[in-house]
Parts: C-alpha cells; structure tokens; sequence
C-alpha cells in the first residue's frame, strides 16, 4: 500500500465523523455579540462622559469665545473665535501683552441688552508701572512701546498714570476704536476669566494669538 493513501479500516464503509452519531454538538466558542440594548447602553455611557468631561475642562481649564467688536483689530477680527486658557493665571501673574478675556468693571459691564459680557483686551500695564500715551506712542515706565500689532497709532493722549498693585491697564490693539482702560479705567485682576492664546475659527485664520 502506498504510504500516501488513506487507509480504510472499516468493510468498504465510510467511517463516521468522532464521537458517533448520537453525540452532541460542539459547544460554540467566544462569547456572543451584545444585543442592541447594551450597544445603546455602551453609547449613553460614552457620551455622558464625554459630557462631564467637556463641563470640567469648560470650568477649569479653557472656555471659548467668539469676538463681536473689532477693538482688537487687525490681531482679532469681529466674527472670530478664540479659546482662552482659564487656568494660567493661577500658576504666574498677567504680564505686559497677554491678551485676556474678563468681566468689565461694574460701570460698563451692563451690556445695551442688559447681560454681563466679557471683554478682550491687551495688557499694557501692571501693577507697579506708569503709562501715558503722548504724540501717538504709549509710554510705559517712560520708554516709548514698540507695538507691531496695533492697527494704527492713538490719536489722543493719556495723562501719566501709576498702576496700583492688584489692578492692570488694559487697551484694545484697534486704538482709536476701543473701549478700554483710557474710558473706565483700572482693571481688577479679579475681574480676570482667561488668557486668549488660540484662534480656531475661522479656518483660513486658525492660529496662535501673540
């Protein structure tokens, strides 16, 4: 017999497949897939993390803004959005051109529709400095700004003024078209909410604010 035929053991019969007949069927392997309840169960799990995870980072970390005035052109346009960091300010101070986002003083906090609403400002001065602005430049600590970002010079000047501790100086980069600290004056650093570092709309003006 060739070593490479099958042999059959039986009387010319086919053999029967192991275990006989009467035995009974292979135990399916793996568990089965899980109904459509607990898919749906699975998908409410999810989003509701999701939805506490998005409410923690909104609280403590970053808020989102959208700019309707043009006091900060040409570095924010109106229709922007930006994200601000709510969280930075708890490990240093403001610091000489951050861009903040706050809760205006009470005497301008009142909007035409009577909502709070937040401003977004540069910082030009800290507690500690001096300003004024005189023959279109601002003078901080008696050294004239360099300020690239400004849309144009300011046409009206600003008396020498020092900055108590705790209070900050604010003007929009849109100078002779803004609402600011030369209006309504010091801004409690209280009255802080974030540091806007992000544009993420529109998307041909996606970038990181300086």
């Amino acid at each position: 017999m060739d070593i490479n035929e099958t042999e059959n053991t039986g009387f010319g019969g086919s053999e029967e497949p192991v275990g006989g007949p009467g035995a009974a069927p292979a135990a399916k392997s793996g568990k089965e897939k899980p109904g459509m309840v607990d898919e749906i169960i699975e998908w409410v799990k999810s989003i509701v993390i999701a939805l506490i995870l998005a409410l923690i980072i909104k609280s403590f970390f970053i808020q989102a803004y959208m700019i309707p005035t043009g006091s900060m052109e040409p570095t924010i346009i109106p229709r922007d959005r930006v994200f601000g960091n709510r969280f930075v300010y708890r490990l240093h101070e403001p610091k000489h051109g951050d861009i903040i986002a706050f809760r205006p003083p009470d005497v301008v906090a009142e909007s035409e529709h009577g909502k709070i609403t937040s401003f977004l400002k540069r910082v030009v001065a800290v507690g500690g400095d001096t300003i004024a602005v005189k023959d279109g430049k601002v003078i901080l600590n008696g050294v004239p700004l360099d300020e690239p970002y400004i849309k144009a010079p300011p046409r009206r000047d600003y008396p020498m003024r020092k900055i108590p501790k705790g209070y900050l100086f604010m003007m929009g980069d849109n100078r002779n078209n803004s609402l600011d600290s030369r209006i309504w004056g010091l801004l409690p650093e209280k009255n802080i909410q974030a540091k806007a570092f992000f544009r993420f709309w529109p998307p041909g003006r996606i970038g990181i604010l300086r």
